[in-house]
This record gives C-alpha cells, sequence and structure tokens, in this order.
C-alpha cells in the first residue's frame, strides 16, 4: 500500500475532473481547468488527495479544486494491477516468478491427485502412491515441492518416471501430465 504523501517513480496517477459539479462553480473557466489539471504532477495529485484540497493558480483567476470536484486514477503499470480508494492506493504486483509458477503446478497436481482419490472411493486415511510422467515444463516442481504433495495428498511416495502406459491425463493450465494413483497396501 502506498500512502497518498509517497511518490512512487512507476505510479502514474491523473485527475478526471465532475464537469458536472465544476461546470456549475466555474463554467467559461473549465477549458483552463482541465488543460491545468492534465498537468499535474504525481507529487501535485497526492497534495491533493492528501489535503482533500489543491489551489490552481490560473490567468482566469484561483481555483479551489477539492477531491469532490474529481476522480484520482490511477494508471495500471506494466506487471502491476492498481486501485485507489479514497487517500489509499493499493499496488500488486502480478508477476509469475519461477517460484510462483512451480508452486501453482504442485497444487494443481494436489486438486487433481485428491479428484483422483475421491473418483476411486479412497477413504480420507487411505495412504496412496503416485507416479507421474516426466515432463520437462512439471519436473522442477515436483521435484521441489513433492514433501508438499506428499502431505497434502497423503501419499507415502512421489515419483517421476520415463513412462506410464496407464494413468490418468490430467491437462490443466498450458500442462498435460499423465498420473497414475494407488492406493498403498
Amino acid at each position: 500500500m502506498i500512502p497518498a504523501n509517497m511518490e512512487m517513480a512507476n505510479l502514474t496517477k491523473k485527475v478526471k475532473l465532475n464537469f458536472k459539479v465544476l461546470g456549475k462553480k466555474y463554467g467559461k473557466q473549465m477549458k483552463e481547468i482541465a488543460e491545468a489539471t492534465a498537468k499535474l504532477s504525481n507529487k501535485e495529485i497526492a497534495e491533493l488527495e492528501q489535503n482533500g484540497i489543491y489551489i490552481l493558480n490560473l490567468p482566469g483567476g484561483e481555483v479551489q479544486l477539492t477531491t469532490d470536484d474529481v476522480e484520482i486514477i490511477t494508471e495500471d503499470m506494466p506487471g502491476w494491477l492498481t486501485a485507489n480508494e479514497g487517500k489509499l492506493t493499493v499496488a500488486l504486483d502480478i508477476t509469475v516468478t519461477d517460484e510462483l509458477l512451480k508452486e501453482g503446478i504442485a497444487r494443481e497436481l494436489v486438486n487433481r491427485i485428491q479428484n483422483i482419490r475421491k473418483q476411486n472411493g479412497y477413504e480420507i486415511t487411505d495412504r496412496i502412491t503416485v507416479e507421474i510422467e516426466k515432463r520437462d515444463e512439471i519436473n522442477d516442481a515436483v521435484t521441489e515441492f513433492s514433501n508438499y504433495i506428499s502431505s497434502q495428498t497423503l501419499a507415502a511416495g512421489i515419483s517421476l518416471v520415463d513412462k506410464l502406459e496407464d494413468g490418468i491425463e490430467l491437462d490443466f493450465d498450458e500442462y498435460m501430465v499423465k498420473v497414475k494413483v494407488e492406493k498403498t497396501r
């Protein structure tokens, strides 16, 4: 979260005028006000957010802008989602790192393995073994998150194998992988 009084280099804010409200107050100055507000810096917009008022010194006279006269919009930056409400702006980094991608694959495998357990009628306490056919795109995720996958699915073991003759073909996101789930004896 970014306080309104803190300028962030990559965060671009714009002021959108409420013409209905401002038109009643300033009428003929509206064009001048629109041009001036289009040139406001992030620092000046932050001042308006923080204080609730900003004074524009225009050739046609002084104009007092309040937060009721405008809507402050935060423009999305590449790799970020932003939203504002009053004096608060939230910027969320939506970059998917390799680590997040692997964790997502592991979580999806857990979900799919749990569904296979359910389809096979296994009891909630039944231990299983899991074989997963090797695929370059998922091998690292399975290896790195094998303990997580095992603990979530009650798997006594998870193996990456070169080829599975039988098993269930899983298709999620852009991945296709064959998985074999069996109850341990």
